[in-house]
């Protein structure tokens, strides 16, 4: 069935994923080649964050905070990192809420070597969100087929349990 107006199939369509588009649906496109590309981008980003991290950190030395300074913010990053995977890896197989989502966006933002980390893991085995939107989209396939499903013969006709 198509919609013979915009060449488009009838019914629903596929969400696209970042990075991926719709590549999803059959693993086409190229899709092996940007899942190797997004490990090793999400990865790259994470090492440079890091160096980023450790320069920061040895600003802190230089300026010679002190030592519980020092010890707050390791754990302070270290923290908010463990959280950031935890919540990033969490939304790759169930929608977040939109209100945590939105109370958490700090916590997230200092975070981002964990959300970095959990894009890295994930796109060792799938497209991250792969298996959340494919389970919405042969949901909402069937029940499109079962909306449109065609009836056989004439209804004024069907035999009446009496």
């Amino acid at each position: 069935m198509s919609d013979d107006s915009t060449g488009t199939p009838a019914g629903p369509q596929p969400e696209p994923l970042r990075f991926f588009g719709t590549t999803w649906v059959d693993h086409t496109d190229g899709y092996q080649a940007r899942r190797a590309g997004v490990a090793v981008g999400s990865l790259a980003a994470a090492v440079a964050a890091c160096f980023v991290l450790r320069f920061a950190y040895q600003g802190l030395e230089i300026a010679d905070v002190g030592t519980p300074v020092n010890i707050l913010v390791v754990v302070m990053f270290a923290t908010c990192s463990a959280l950031a995977f935890r919540h990033t890896a969490a939304a790759f197989t169930k929608r977040p809420d939109p209100d945590r989502q939105a109370s958490l966006r700090g916590l997230l933002a200092i975070g981002f070597i964990g959300s970095l980390l959990a894009y890295f893991f994930r796109t060792l085995t799938e497209a991250p969100g792969e298996k959340l939107h494919r389970e919405e989209y042969e949901t909402a396939r069937e029940q499109h087929e079962r909306r449109n499903k065609r009836r056989t013969g004439n209804p004024s006709k069907k035999r009446r349990n009496s």
